[in-house]
């Protein structure tokens, strides 16, 4: 399980960015985004480096929890 927060994740839009960036590192992986919470949890056995590269080439920054 990784968790990030990502403090620039604001809207539906952002949640959508950001689960499509990690679906395209690992299409079985369950994720869930905490909008309101500024959290994405990812449930897989992916590296976290690489989700987290992902998601800033999303143009997001995300920290590890």
């Amino acid at each position: 399980m990784t968790t990030f927060t990502v403090n620039d994740m604001t809207c539906g839009h952002c949640a959508s960015t950001i689960n499509k960036a990690v679906h395209d590192v690992d299409a079985a992986a369950k994720v869930e985004i905490k909008l309101d919470q500024k959290q994405v949890v990812i449930d897989s056995a992916v590296d976290a480096e690489e989700f987290a590269a992902a998601i800033k080439d999303a143009g997001y920054t995300p920290v590890a929890v």
